[in-house]
């Protein structure tokens, strides 16, 4: 069996379990699949959990995963080697982006299968790098907003994004401000550079995570309130409280991020009837419900990205190489990332065929 240059996970654990390997290559994609070769990826909060083995957003996510060494990566972007016999509307050669399954190899490899169904044509105004880094962060915002919290567009509504400035919360704002126009979007934030960069990508106001959020918010006295909070960075416990206060009656909130306890109790949860819900992007996938809508939502990304109503929020490029995504680890899990970290095959000073090594 041919193989393929890769970086995986031998054993869950440090950053050091990142190593460079040789892993069997797909010959060629078959039913609803895509073979792409892998030009770009980016690196998520989530890479860093699935190597640690703490990866819990699913109470049996790996006994489901792919037997080790397992190739991580969620987001990538690339050109299709081979198309499935029920992959429509692609070909070989194409330039895509997609972000893929939770439960398959993923894009830290020369090659990688995709559903197509969850795949879309590359934005022609971003390289593959920048494209790479929206897949994850953008259907996960998406789905929070118009899915799970139900905003409608022109809604004349507030909304609190915890953490403006990380991959989420800088797509879930201009989500909020330029595509369903909320007249008010306030993100967390807490230095100068994560303050300008949040509301470059659409906050009318910022707060001071690290202060009063609830006396800052009473502070701005807006008009209209907030009826929509999005926690995108923990504590979530911390944030759950807090939103009983900020928001008004009726709202609801919308998390990405777990935490075992969630105490609504003795606050104005109930008396304000708010509305508490999840938004876990892998839940389509995973469970095989809606499976065709990762795909549209990119495929509506890549126009809006081209016509220029939103912009890509890539900060930084490494090399896409064992030494690159261990520094990319690294950086995330140190949190306070900016926006988003992609990779690239022909990063500066690599040469294509020292990727993956």
């Amino acid at each position: 069996m041919p193989k393929m240059r890769a970086v995986a996970v031998t054993k869950y654990g440090a950053i050091d379990n990142l190593v460079a390997t040789e892993v069997p290559k797909p010959e060629k994609a078959e039913g609803y699949d895509l073979l792409v070769k892998v030009k770009a990826c980016s690196v998520n909060p989530v890479d860093t959990k699935v190597r640690n083995g703490t990866y819990d957003d699913y109470p049996d996510y790996y006994e489901h995963t792919p037997s080790l060494p397992q190739v991580i990566g969620f987001d990538g972007a690339g050109i299709v080697e081979d198309v499935g016999s029920d992959a429509h509307g692609f070909k070989t050669g194409d330039e895509v982006f997609y972000s893929g399954s939770p439960i398959r190899h993923g894009s830290n490899a020369e090659y990688q299968l995709v559903d197509s169904r969850s795949v879309a044509h590359k934005p022609k105004s971003l390289n593959m790098v920048q494209a790479a880094s929206m897949p994850l962060t953008w259907i996960t915002a998406w789905e929070a907003l118009v899915e799970r919290l139900e905003i409608k567009e022109g809604e004349k509504s507030g909304i609190l994004i915890v953490n403006g400035s990380g991959g989420v919360g800088s797509v879930a704002s201009q989500i909020a401000r330029f595509v369903l126009k909320l007249p008010v979007v306030v993100t967390t934030t807490s230095r100068e550079e994560t303050t300008t960069f949040s509301k470059e990508m659409g906050a009318t106001h910022t707060v001071n995570h690290r202060e009063d959020i609830v006396k800052q918010i009473k502070d701005l006295k807006l008009d209209p309130p907030i009826n929509y909070v999005f926690i995108t960075h923990t504590p979530t416990s911390k944030y759950i409280v807090d939103s009983a206060a900020i928001c008004a009656p009726f709202g609801k909130v919308c998390s990405i991020v777990q935490e075992k306890e969630i105490p609504m109790y003795g606050t104005e949860w109930m008396a304000k009837s708010l509305t508490f819900v999840w938004e876990l992007l892998g839940t389509k996938p995973f469970y095989h419900v809606d499976v065709d809508s990762h795909g549209k939502i990119l495929k509506q990304l890549a126009e809006m990205l081209d016509n220029g109503t939103v912009k890509c929020h890539h900060k930084k490029t490494l090399p896409l190489t064992v030494d690159g995504l261990r520094q990319a680890h690294e950086q995330i899990e140190a949190s306070g990332v900016m926006g988003k970290i992609g990779l690239a095959v022909d990063a500066e000073g690599l040469e294509e065929q020292k990727a993956f090594t």
